[in-house]
């Protein structure tokens, strides 16, 4: 009598590998070094636009009129250190906790799905918004005092000359007899009001124009291009257009920041509402709200496609 055969059992599914927290930030502080360093002069012109404007003069500021200003082009690098510092750090702690969370709400889930152009987990729009959002707050309050530290350098509103210096200028401010490290966290508010939605709406975006709106589009190019180039296009082009929605929704609340860290206040410091209402007084009214938006948004749009593509691309290859 003939044995039936037995059907082999079905090979088992490849085992996915997690990228290390030492690998994610590795990958996310190499990216914001680069990003923060390669556009660090498009950051210092657009503070220097949302600078106070005196009204008395009637003082219109512009691109033009700040690259005049400057002695020599190396200038443009002003508070490079400081700037590279604060995104390097702030980019390796925010890639980091934002995959962990991800990865660990993907846990959770009875089906994990990854996109075909990253080895990241796909979740809902509602999961990608809420973990861009509340993970931005915390590394922003950790980066905060190299933040101001670095708006102050980018401005012509103080000389420093060096990180030293503007730490015991921050730290000495005010008029007290001592000291506050209270000085360090200036415009906290603003910063968040602005960098938590845009976490959470670029991821939001980002994650939708990864795995749904750019896949579609090269469909047509998908034979004639190979699957790595493919990747680092759509994970590219997600990121621009990410970050350009994104800037646009947030742009006020990034002059008002701008302004409430650059105010030297003596007793009562100013607040969110009356840095607004200063900026909006000033020529140019509401519009004020919106000044540097353009070079935020190539410097945000820039800096994404290069962060995400860079982020995206070592894991991978790490």
């Amino acid at each position: 009598m003939d044995h039936e055969q037995i059907p082999p059992a079905p090979a088992a599914p490849p085992e996915v590998k997690v990228p290390s927290t030492k690998i994610h930030l590795i990958s996310g502080g190499s990216a914001g070094l680069v990003s923060a360093f390669t556009l660090q002069p498009l950051d210092l012109l657009k503070t220097r636009l949302q600078q106070q404007r005196r009204t008395n003069t009637g003082l219109k500021t512009s691109i033009t009129k700040e690259l005049k200003k400057l002695a020599n082009i190396r200038d443009l690098w002003r508070g490079v250190l400081p700037s590279t510092l604060r995104t390097s750090v702030g980019a390796g702690l925010y890639f980091t906790i934002l995959s962990q969370t991800r990865t660990y709400i993907a846990s959770l889930k009875k089906v994990s799905e990854k996109s075909s152009s990253s080895v990241l987990p796909k979740l809902s729009h509602a999961e990608n918004l809420a973990t861009g959002f509340v993970v931005r707050a915390a590394v922003g309050v950790i980066t905060m005092p190299i933040t101001i530290i670095k708006t102050r350098f980018e401005s012509n509103l103080y000389n420093y000359n060096s990180m030293y210096e503007g730490f015991e200028g921050i730290y000495n401010e005010g008029g007290g007899p001592k000291g506050s490290f209270k000085n360090f966290f200036k415009g906290t508010a603003a910063t968040l009001a602005r960098d938590c939605p845009y976490a959470g709406l670029y991821v939001l975006f980002y994650e939708s124009f990864k795995n749904d709106v750019i896949p579609s589009l090269l469909v047509p190019f998908r034979r004639s291009i190979h699957d790595n180039y493919l990747a680092s296009v759509t994970n590219s082009s997600s990121a621009v257009l990410a970050a350009s929605v994104a800037t646009t929704i947030t742009a006020p609340f990034d002059a008002i920041k701008t302004r409430l860290q650059l105010i030297v206040s003596v007793g009562r410091p100013p607040t969110i509402w009356t840095a607004t209402k200063q900026i909006i007084s000033e020529p140019g009214g509401v519009k004020n709200l919106f000044n540097g938006l353009s070079l935020r948004l190539g410097r945000k749009g820039l800096s994404a496609g290069i962060s995400w593509c860079i982020y995206e691309e070592l894991l991978k290859f790490l």
